[in-house]
């Protein structure tokens, strides 16, 4: 059995290979391409694949895989404070790596299958066509403000609204608003597949029984977890999703911060857009988000009702229930 270290950049590679005993057989660096991969696994049959989760695993994952080679990710994190070293190069981090998968200390970080990579990936590409969308539409808000311009339509990114934004003459706003025709077009494409995805979807079914929680939502959050099984408990989840509180302790005293965000950033954004609409339905969670919003604040009972709703997501999935809205205990602003 070899082991194999890769430290992986955009356009170069460092590999090391290391046999059962920790010796190093093979070091070499060559470019981040399917012949450089190729020519460096020539003549090495049986072996495991480490590599960080880092910009670029995704290209080399899925041909080393294809290749037939055992490829685990490497949290990148958690692998740089277990191999910390005064000497860092591109050699010593793919010689670490090796070191790590031979010993059987790599922290893992999951690589989900194809099928959840793909859904990824067309949920991110809309969540990022949204976004450069609604940063043309508050410029558009900026250049009204700075000329004192009110538009008596309340709407402004409507059909008659647009009509309305083009008849006031400013150059500025005409062209975002072409930007903004140009993106409208394959975000609703998208919108259109998702939604489809999710009709068909038991899982995103489930979740969407949930008041504030639509179509799109729910496959964000699915494609996020992944296999709900890989998590032991809710609590585990949730730090998944960096959203449970960071915890610093020292002699005995133990002191609560705010939420880690070392996480899923996305999730966290799509929880609490989710718990801001379920917010119009009278339920339990939303009675404990009015509670907890009096002792901490409208924010903090945000992050916190959705902890609470990722729990009740987890033991949804888990015994493949509908949404109960008064059928969970939901903790301390009872």
């Amino acid at each position: 059995m070899k082991y194999v270290g890769l430290d992986v950049h955009k356009e170069t590679v460092h590999g090391t290979v290391m046999d059962e005993h920790g010796r190093v057989l093979k070091r070499k660096g060559f470019f981040n391409t399917p012949k450089g991969y190729e020519k460096f696994f020539g003549g090495i049959d049986d072996a495991k694949v480490a590599m960080e989760a880092g910009y670029c695993w995704q290209p080399p994952y899925e041909l080393l895989e294809r290749m037939g080679y055992r490829v685990k990710l490497a949290h990148p994190y958690e692998t740089r404070i277990i191999a910390k070293s005064k000497i860092k190069t591109d050699a010593t981090d793919s010689e670490k790596l090796a070191q790590l998968l031979r010993t059987g200390f790599l922290p893992e970080a999951y690589a989900p299958p194809k099928h959840v990579r793909e859904l990824r990936e067309l949920l991110y590409r809309r969540a990022y066509l949204v976004r450069m969308r609604a940063q043309l539409k508050n410029k558009t808000r900026a250049e009204l403000a700075k000329r004192w311009v009110r538009p008596e339509r309340k709407e402004l990114f409507t059909r008659p609204g647009k009509a309305v934004l083009r008849g006031l003459g400013i150059n500025a706003i005409d062209d975002y608003l072409v930007v903004i025709d140009t993106l409208d077009e394959p975000i609703k494409r998208l919108e259109k597949q998702i939604e489809f995805l999710a009709s068909e979807n038991a899982d995103a079914k489930l979740l969407m029984s949930i008041p504030g929680v639509g179509y799109f939502s729910a496959l964000t959050i699915l494609a996020e977890i992944g296999d709900i099984h890989r998590f032991g408990s809710s609590e585990e989840l949730c730090s998944y999703a960096g959203i449970v509180p960071s915890t610093r302790e020292s002699g005995g005293i133990v002191k609560r911060g705010g939420i880690t965000k070392q996480g899923r950033k996305l999730m966290r954004w799509t929880l609490d857009l989710c718990v801001l609409v379920h917010l119009k339905c009278d339920t339990k969670l939303t009675r404990y988000w009015k509670r907890a919003a009096k002792l901490k604040g409208k924010k903090v009972a945000t992050t916190a009702a959705a902890r609470k709703m990722l729990k009740v997501m987890y033991w949804m999935l888990k015994r493949r229930e509908v949404y109960r809205p008064e059928g969970v205990k939901l903790g301390k602003y009872r």
